[in-house]
């Protein structure tokens, strides 16, 4: 439900005279203990998709700290925050929005941090409660400051599972108020994910496909079952789930063009209960990860005629559950030129990079991207003098909090200069 405790505009006389102006770095240095503790916060309680009702709740009493309007309960526990803006010409203008995602993933820490997770065998092992706590930031900053337009901030649950973004997107957060969301429609959207690989206070992406396509395989192969002894009594699901695996592999070196890139991972299998037993069925699950539609379509098309036909040679039945899941994240290639010329200005141009090729990493900020000009970064989190630094999805990793300032004043400046 909509926040209505706080104002829509803030005292005239807390903003800056013009945006370019703004003090931002103060600002930020201001507020660094206070986000750093919710960063801290966060992490020791971590939650998992569309179960982030603590984290929603520590987003919301936050915003109302800060005499944001907002709207929760959206996609379950997502919120979206609403700016106007500062001057009578910007108030009609779509309004600039800043996404971050809050859940966590099924990881036991061993970050050894004093502040690590609380909650067992659940973690943020992806960062997202760096990118909650800098959009937080954000939006306290933007809120003191002269706007030029308005800024919509979403706070978006299930990126890890279940496809939040898509979500929200449904729930109509980018149309405003007309459609479900608050105040104007949003005509460009902005994103960024904490990247191990890049150095702290580095930027980094690139125009079109950044991130790949996702889509999830679950196979159980159903043969007969038998004594271990008298293998020709019974048709082996083991030995079909295995020759299968390894002939999956054949479709990204046969069939994918070596100038294309795609990957096909098996991550489990599952079959038996003795070794003196050739059990009926065996279970592997895995992922397909591709930049195109058409290699898309291709590979899924192999992924069945490869494992049925693998399966019918060895007596056994295939048995396949196909998720399509999240789309090629494509960046609009003139919002991605916004966020170079901003970054730049913030930063220098030493600290922007231009990334070479796409991640085979997926992210549902791709659904956003389908709907409005969207761009997404890379923000560097390995400390200098490291040649590592733990990467996503381990449990050792920790959200650098010396990358929060670099992300908080992004955000600020994609508001207010986009």
């Amino acid at each position: 439900m909509a926040n209505t405790n706080g104002p829509m505009n803030l005292p005239a006389q807390v903003f800056t005279t013009h945006p370019s102006h703004a003090n931002i770095g103060q600002l930020i240095a201001e507020i660094m203990p206070s986000i750093t503790a919710v960063r801290h916060d966060l992490h020791k309680h971590p939650e998992l998709s569309f179960q982030e009702e603590r984290t929603s709740a520590v987003v919301q009493r936050e915003l109302k700290a800060a005499g944001i309007a907002f709207k929760a309960g959206i996609a379950g526990t997502g919120v979206v925050a609403y700016l106007p803006a500062t001057e009578i010409e910007g108030s009609m203008r779509p309004s600039v929005g800043l996404r971050a995602d809050m859940d966590a993933l099924p990881i036991v820490e061993a970050s050894g941090k004093e502040y690590a997770s609380c909650t067992s065998g659940v973690m943020h092992a992806c960062g997202h409660d760096g990118h909650t706590s800098i959009l937080l930031g954000a939006a306290k900053i933007l809120a003191k400051v002269h706007r030029p337009r308005p800024v919509t901030f979403i706070f978006q649950p299930a990126e890890e599972s279940g496809g939040g973004g898509e979500k929200m997107v449904e729930a109509g957060v980018l149309g405003g108020t007309e459609t479900g969301g608050i105040g104007n429609a949003v005509g460009v959207i902005f994103g960024l994910h904490g990247w191990p690989q890049v150095p702290l206070g580095t930027v980094a992406t690139k125009p079109g496909a950044l991130l790949a396509s996702v889509d999830d395989f679950d196979v159980t192969m159903v043969g007969t079952q038998a004594h271990g002894a008298y293998p020709h009594l019974g048709n082996d699901a083991i030995v079909a789930a295995s020759h299968a695996i390894v002939a999956l592999q054949s479709i990204v070196a046969r069939n994918v063009s070596p100038l294309e890139s795609a990957v096909l991972t098996v991550g489990a299998i599952h079959s038996g209960t003795a070794d003196n037993i050739i059990p009926r069925d065996a279970t592997f699950i895995g992922t397909v990860r591709t930049l195109t539609p058409s290699l898309r379509k291709m590979m899924k098309e192999r992924f069945y005629a490869v494992v049925e036909n693998v399966a019918k040679g060895l007596g056994c039945e295939a048995r396949i559950k196909w998720l399509d899941s999240y789309p090629v994240t494509v960046n609009d290639p003139i919002a991605t030129d916004v966020f170079f010329s901003i970054a730049k200005r913030a930063l220098g141009a030493e600290r922007v990079e231009r990334v070479d090729s796409p991640s085979m990493g997926g992210e549902d900020f791709s659904y956003y991207c389908k709907q409005i000009p969207a761009c997404f970064f890379m923000l560097g989190l390995r400390p200098p003098g490291l040649s590592a630094y733990p990467s996503l999805h381990q449990p050792e990793f920790d959200f650098n909090d010396d990358a929060l300032p670099t992300g908080i004043e992004l955000f600020c400046r994609l508001a207010l200069e986009a």
